[in-house]
């Protein structure tokens, strides 16, 4: 019998941890990545870089695209690449847009053109939505936000279902926060853990607002079981609140040190137009949980000591 031949664009940690879990379910995983000279770190620290095929794409390039899906034929693509950042993508506004929309607009012009019925996925973010009652489901309206990473996601939500008219199994797959050691050092969670671990004084943004975290295990996980559905938009996400105090509070408790003598607030770490709660809807993992009996086990303070305890 042959593999299933799973194609993920982007070498990042999401498509690192999902390549791990594919792997388990013995199947065979192509990574592209824009060069394949890099030392693709989060697959060294998985232990799978050696089980793992990369090839160089860049995302701009339809005949490379195209020759990419030809040789491999994947039955499934995941497009995981693109600048992530809210806040660099305010200095780098074109290739935000570009990572994103053109990308991904390559692929669904080539599976349309080709007839293929390949599944594609594309990760996106939350906040492109603006939540009802702290919640975001897939019926809340798009956010007015005007940062480029957001404008770029949205752009792409709205191709991804005008494309999927077309007869494409497409999905959206809509994320909250998704933690793991793999996380860079400044993102808050880590950023918290990491000052708390080695009894370091931070500066850190708004501590009264709530959010939605996810250890990555459990994401990939419902990734992988999501992408045997019907192809329609999903929101993967614990759908617990947790705030910035209670991180900040947790983490340097677990060294048992008061976490305010040990952190200090400046403005420059607040963001315009922030939501004070930005929970996702869990609606939408209950499909996992009958079908499966699969729930999300890692959140809350949970989660604050996986990382603790990961670094």
């Amino acid at each position: 019998m042959n593999k299933r031949v799973n194609l993920i664009i982007g070498s990042g940690v999401l498509g690192a941890y999902l390549s791990a879990e594919l792997l388990k379910k013995n199947e065979k995983v192509i990574v592209t990545s824009r060069s394949v000279n890099k030392k693709f770190i989060n697959y060294k620290y998985l232990k799978i870089k050696h089980k793992i095929k990369f090839e160089k794409l860049n995302t701009s390039n339809k005949n490379q695209i195209k020759n990419i899906i030809n040789k491999y034929k994947p039955n499934k693509i995941f497009y995981f690449s693109g600048q992530s950042s809210l806040t660099k993508s305010i200095k780098n506004k074109k290739e935000t847009l570009s990572s994103h929309y053109d990308g991904t607009k390559n692929f669904l012009d080539i599976l349309k053109s080709q007839k293929l019925d390949t599944k594609f996925f594309k990760a996106n973010s939350g906040y492109i939505f603006s939540p009802r009652n702290g919640l975001i489901d897939l019926n809340c309206k798009l956010s007015s936000n005007d940062n480029p990473y957001i404008k770029a996601q949205q752009k792409v939500f709205k191709l991804m279902k005008i494309y999927r008219k077309y007869g494409l199994n497409l999905s959206n797959l809509i994320f909250m926060q998704i933690e793991s050691p793999l996380r860079k050092n400044d993102f808050f969670i880590k950023k918290v853990c990491l000052g708390a671990k080695n009894k370091k004084k931070i500066i850190v943004g708004n501590l009264n607002t709530f959010r939605d975290y996810s250890w990555i295990t459990d994401v990939v996980k419902a990734i992988f079981l999501t992408s045997n559905l019907k192809s329609k938009d999903y929101i993967i996400s614990a759908g617990k609140k947790l705030s910035g105090i209670e991180i900040i509070k947790t983490a340097y408790n677990l060294n048992k040190l008061d976490y305010r003598k040990y952190s200090s607030i400046s403005k420059k770490f607040f963001r315009k137009k922030e939501n004070k709660f930005l929970i996702g809807s869990n609606k939408y993992s209950l499909h996992l949980k009958n079908k499966h009996n699969f729930k999300f086990n890692i959140f809350g303070k949970k989660l604050i000591k996986k990382m603790y305890k990961s670094l």
